[in-house]
């Protein structure tokens, strides 16, 4: 009896911290270890995308996700932001040295990608550090104000998707959004976040700095 009225005590407590670990998370984890392990990276990284959609500031779910993006679907974009959002739910974490120091190789990775130069100069490398800080801090502010813009984006589903314009669908950029972070609203994954970037080249000067209330054209899949 008392062990009963303990346990469902602890249950309770539970449920005021971040979602529990269900059955069907635990499941989606598992699968997601076996599937990249097999070298099904693709199906590994949907299924590590899902479990987040239950827990999305599981640390170590962020973690995987952005090592399978570097390391295997040479995705140095989507990569960052898993490696960032990582820092910011776990600034002193376990992984958080190492994590930083990918991060920057990343960030050359794409800057040499997008401009097609094989090396940058120094000072290049110091303003993309000093972004990255300026990035923390914008998301540690947005952090904070999550829930406020859920539930405006609840009351006001126009601010998501806009009418359809020649078979395609608007949206307008909110703080703290990221071309991947959009593409997960609208395809379920966020590795549909070049097309986005193709489909704006006149709106989007720089792919890792959206700026708050541009409008993008979400092209249909």
């Amino acid at each position: 009896m008392y062990r009963s009225a303990l346990w469902i005590v602890i249950a309770i407590i539970s449920t005021g911290c971040d979602r529990m670990i269900t059955p069907k998370h635990a499941q989606q984890l598992k699968d997601a270890e076996t599937k990249a392990a097999s070298g099904d990276f693709a199906r590994a990284i949907s299924l590590y995308e899902s479990a987040l959609e239950d827990r999305p500031t599981d640390a170590e779910v962020h973690y995987k996700l952005a090592l399978l993006y570097d390391d295997k679907m040479n995705d140095p974009l989507d990569a960052l932001h898993h490696f960032k959002r990582y820092l910011v739910i776990a600034p002193n974490g376990t992984h958080t040295n190492d994590v930083k120091g990918l991060v920057k190789r990343d960030e050359v990775a794409l800057l040499t990608s997008l401009s097609g130069d094989a090396v940058i100069s120094r000072a290049e490398a110091t303003r993309l550090r000093n972004e990255n800080l300026a990035l923390r801090k914008d998301l540690d502010e947005a952090r904070g104000r999550s829930h406020i813009a859920t539930g405006e984006q609840a009351a006001n589903p126009a601010k998501i998707k806009g009418p359809d314009t020649g078979g395609k669908q608007t949206y307008v950029v909110q703080h703290g959004d990221t071309l991947a972070s959009i593409s997960r609203k609208f395809y379920k994954t966020s590795t549909h976040w070049k097309q986005i970037l193709d489909a704006n080249p006149d709106v989007i000067n720089d792919p890792k700095k959206l700026a708050p209330g541009q409008t993008l054209v979400i092209p249909k899949r």
